[in-house]
């Protein structure tokens, strides 16, 4: 994976996906099982505004309903978006993602653990934080595992892959102990957005900030970074406080995200590669686009999701995964490609 020079301008990448943003934000808030008039919508935000408005039914809709979910959906897919840029710079490989050092798999096991002990001895409001602490859990063991290898970046792949297999494997056997709490656990290993709250929003937003701003402080040593650790070595780059600083950023983001919405996978892998594709390699413009584009195609899913069989609601895992799957297939035959030349 190399640093190539960009065939688009970032500025025009990252305003066109700040504008269509922008206007999802608008049709997510006027559709669902409830449509609502875009006079509605603007009544609604204005009453926020004037906080002694009367309350109405549309102002409840749109604020204690739809806005969080809307806000819920931009940072975190912001942050998985992120989160899979730091882990295909950390992997030198553009079809890395998050997943594939077992954090998501890590923060599941924790959270499903969680959701079947809560109410006996842990309180629910616990869930979220027990996931974060397994998917953090994991990600220490799998640096444990990754500094005791030749290569890092190969040997915390391997450790990765199998860390997660096992995640997979134990969360797939409580699911024999959920008992009545079955569909709840099934539903929510699949994704969703449907409790979002601003609670959530409030934890959420911390998080992807934090990503964003680390990410943009070490964008100049990504760059360099991708020409190979012996290269960065020599122009003057710590690869190792890169590499730990890069699994730490992906394993906090995508473990928060997980605690809060389950797992939705290959926003993480998708976005940031096609970006990569269109715009090259520089982490300075690819960081924002990224971000940008994480929230977008998260936001879209989440509205197609429950509008689509409204009042029922498709898991929205459910649809990254038909969208995010022929796309990964496309990015590995267009990788796995002869080269000709001329």
């Amino acid at each position: 994976m190399s640093c190539r020079p960009h065939w688009i301008e970032a500025k025009w990448v990252v305003s066109a996906l700040l504008v269509a943003l922008l206007l999802l934000c608008g049709v997510a808030l006027a559709v669902g099982s409830a449509s609502l008039r875009p006079s509605e919508v603007a009544d609604a935000l204005w009453n926020a505004v004037r906080a002694d408005a009367p309350s109405n039914p549309a102002t409840r809709i749109v604020l204690d309903t739809r806005l969080p979910r809307i806000l819920l959906a931009i940072l975190v897919g912001a942050g998985l978006a992120m989160g899979g840029l730091a882990a295909q710079t950390l992997f030198r490989n553009p079809l890395a993602s998050p997943y594939i050092v077992g954090v998501s798999n890590g923060a599941a096991l924790g959270a499903v653990a969680g959701i079947l002990a809560a109410g006996a001895w842990l309180p629910f409001a616990a869930v979220p934080t027990l996931s974060v602490l397994a998917g953090l859990a994991v990600a220490g063991v799998v640096f444990l595992f990754a500094r005791r290898g030749r290569h890092f970046g190969h040997s915390l792949l391997l450790a990765g892959i199998a860390i997660s297999a096992f995640c997979s494997a134990v969360t797939a056997g409580t699911l024999y102990l959920a008992g009545e709490r079955l569909a709840t656990l099934v539903f929510w290993l699949m994704g969703g957005l449907w409790q979002a709250n601003w609670r959530d929003v409030g934890i959420m937003l911390p998080v992807t900030a934090g990503c964003f701003a680390t990410l943009t402080f070490l964008a100049p040593a990504m760059n360099v970074a991708l020409v190979g650790e012996r290269s960065s070595r020599d122009l003057g780059v710590h690869v190792r406080r890169l590499q730990i600083s890069l699994l730490g950023i992906l394993a906090i983001t995508t473990a928060v995200a997980v605690s809060l919405t389950g797992v939705i996978g290959f926003i993480g892998l998708v976005v940031p590669h096609l970006l990569r594709l269109l715009m090259g390699a520089d982490h300075r413009g690819l960081l924002p686009a990224s971000a940008l584009g994480g929230a977008v195609l998260l936001l879209a899913a989440d509205t197609l999701a429950r509008t689509v069989a409204a009042p029922a609601e498709i898991p929205v895992g459910i649809l990254t995964a038909l969208v995010g799957a022929p796309i990964f297939l496309w990015l590995l035959q267009r990788r796995n490609a002869p080269r000709t030349t001329a």
